[in-house]
């Protein structure tokens, strides 16, 4: 009985270190790509995500690079990491779009936020990429958007899927300007939608344009597609002092600690370390 204590000391350290293994066999490394040009509010949101998620992964156990060079879209750059994040726009050029698809088609995991899956003709970001827009994301062209960039109340869709584990029925998102996509996701069966908004948050949105306001209807606001290792949400977008002239950031999109603890799930099921096919 004497022992007893020594024992235990010495199964709790080998179970710490087994710990410890583990979290360190399964270390993956995230790439953002992103433009930061034009649209203060993506910008805010671009230099914020670049600051938290480094900050996150001290604490989750992955390695965190950004660059705004596109070019690095590329087999042999791409090769280097588990996980890709779009934080504003895509790939632009044909070599590029051609690397990422390729990427994904071997098992690359991938999240994208707000403006990423945007795509309007005509526009500056023509929907010119069927693959990306019609199958890898299922949504088509942008079709509208809410205003001002408001908190939404959202529903939870899918609760077994690993990336909601732990959160709540409903729970209020940080602030956004929400979209509305020319296809219907309910339709697609490649596509499982995993929030939307929910009825208690119309009307949403307080214009003051009449049409930027929802009253009603079905909006998806984050969902992945069955066949790849990917997610899309709709946030990223922080509300700004336009009317002011200041041009200061007053919201945050990491402002929800429900929607934090979404993000983390998602990275770390994107990057699950199981090898790329």
């Amino acid at each position: 009985m004497k022992r007893l204590p020594s024992i235990c000391f010495v199964v709790l350290f080998f179970w710490l270190l087994n710990i410890h293994a583990f979290a360190q066999h399964h270390k993956f490394h995230i790439i953002a790509f992103y433009t930061g040009k034009n649209d203060l509010a993506h910008i805010s949101f671009v230099h914020e995500a670049n600051k938290w998620f480094p900050k996150m992964g001290e604490q989750y156990n992955y390695t965190y690079d950004s660059t705004n060079n596109w070019n690095n879209m590329n087999d042999s750059f791409l090769s280097h990491y588990q996980v890709v994040l779009f934080l504003d726009t895509r790939p632009d050029s044909l070599p590029q779009r051609e690397a990422f698809e390729r990427y994904m088609k071997k098992g690359g995991g991938w999240m994208g936020f707000h403006f990423s899956a945007f795509a309007l003709t005509p526009s500056d970001f023509n929907q010119n990429w069927d693959w990306y827009h019609e199958e890898f994301l299922g949504a088509g062209q942008y079709k509208s958007n809410t205003w001002r960039p408001t908190s939404a109340i959202l529903r939870v869709e899918d609760r077994k899927h690993p990336t909601t584990k732990g959160l709540p029925e409903t729970f209020k998102a940080a602030p956004c300007e929400w979209y509305r996509w020319e296809h219907d996701l309910r339709t697609n069966p490649n596509i499982k939608i995993l929030m939307g908004i929910d009825s208690t948050s119309f009307p949403l949105g307080t214009g003051p344009k009449l049409y930027e306001i929802w009253h009603s209807g079905y909006y998806p606001i984050v969902w992945t597609n069955i066949h790849y290792k990917m997610i899309y949400m709709n946030m990223g977008h922080n509300d700004m002092d336009y009317e002011g002239k200041t041009n200061a950031t007053l919201s945050s999109t990491f402002s929800s600690d429900e929607q934090n603890k979404f993000i983390i799930n998602a990275l770390l099921w994107l990057g699950d370390g199981k090898k790329m096919r």
